[in-house]
């Protein structure tokens, strides 16, 4: 039996709530899941939604699933073991095969599970998500963060959790995130959690799984072979609704990293002031900046630099005349020596 190991721990230091003195953004930044080492203390990272959350734990449905589980992986073994029950099915003698029967027992388990599960109100449970851990960080900060002031607040969602690393290094390790739900049995409430984590965070997901499978110790690798998850992705959405919500997600985050990339290059060209907002882009010729001013209009700038040709020639003029040599240039509209000169003289 596997405990409860879906309620927080009170008096966690790697728990976050509503009441919590840091903010969600900080917290997140401060315990990332790939940079902390379970040495049998700390085991997860949490995040709920709410200040405190009542659990549906039951002890009288754990120990009438545990027996009857048991029962069932007893039965399952013994149609292994049974020569009487051929390989292969026979449909003109009308015999099944032996994974027929062994399929028929455990399907009949999955209901006889949610029954105890709605009888003692132990309806709880989890969408689960895998990461590794060169990426869990990402990931987690985004359910996380969803969960709190993102999409995910919009859902039946209210608490979600991260494993963090084992305490021995561990090839290809993959981190479980758990996204918790009221009422796994909700078809509605989990697919609407299900649309947003693949529209709005393109997830990938492993199914729903009940808490009361977990209290159980009902895995994959269970002796059983019952469903692991009350819901299969496919069960609850086509392939291609889950792949068209996916699709959209990164073609609007390759979208939003072009225009982000773009974005600087047609910046450049537009004038700074230091300690200032970076402004829109103005007309390639420079003017001073004693006279920037951030209430002229266009039509001020362009009869502006209308002036600057005139200024320039009577400088021209007055050089030769003198006969002196220009100073080394110190303002931006020296900059128009760097232009092609207009010959002043004869038409």
């Amino acid at each position: 039996m596997g405990g409860n190991e879906d309620a927080a721990p009170t008096e966690y230091p790697y728990l976050w709530t509503p009441d919590s003195e840091i903010s969600v953004k900080d917290f997140l930044n401060k315990h990332k899941p790939s940079m902390i080492q379970d040495d049998g203390t700390k085991p997860w990272i949490w995040v709920r939604k709410s200040s405190s959350r009542t659990t549906d734990y039951s002890d009288e449905a754990v120990e009438e699933a545990t027996q009857y589980l048991e029962e069932v992986t007893k039965k399952v073994e013994s149609i292994k073991n049974d020569d009487s029950i051929p390989v292969r099915a026979n449909k003109k003698k009308g015999t099944k095969s032996k994974k027929e029967v062994r399929e028929e027992v455990q399907n009949e388990a999955t209901e006889k599970l949610q029954d105890i599960s709605v009888r003692h109100k132990f309806v709880s449970g989890k969408w689960l998500v895998f990461a590794p851990t060169d990426r869990v960080d990402m990931v987690w900060s985004a359910i996380a963060a969803s969960l709190i002031e993102g999409p995910l607040s919009h859902t039946c969602a209210d608490v979600a959790k991260v494993a963090t690393c084992p305490k021995n290094e561990t090839p290809n390790y993959q981190h479980v995130l758990c996204l918790y739900m009221p009422n796994v049995y909700d078809k509605d409430a989990v697919t609407e959690v299900m649309k947003v984590l693949l529209g709005k965070h393109g997830m990938n997901l492993m199914g729903v799984k009940s808490d009361l499978y977990t209290a159980i110790g009902l895995d994959s690798k269970h002796a059983s072979g019952v469903q692991s998850t009350v819901w299969r992705n496919t069960a609850l959405m086509k392939d291609a609704e889950m792949k068209e919500l996916k699709d959209k997600y990164f073609a609007d985050l390759n979208a939003s990293k072009s225009t982000a990339e773009t974005k600087p290059a047609a910046d450049e060209d537009a004038p700074k002031e230091s300690g200032s907002k970076d402004k829109p882009a103005k007309p390639k010729l420079k003017r001073k900046a004693k006279n920037d001013d951030p209430f002229a209009s266009d039509d001020d700038d362009s009869k502006e630099e209308e002036k600057k040709p005139a200024k320039t020639e009577k400088k021209k003029a007055a050089g030769k005349a003198t006969g002196s040599k220009r100073s080394k240039p110190d303002s931006d509209d020296d900059d128009e020596d760097e232009r092609p000169k207009k010959k002043v003289g004869k038409k």
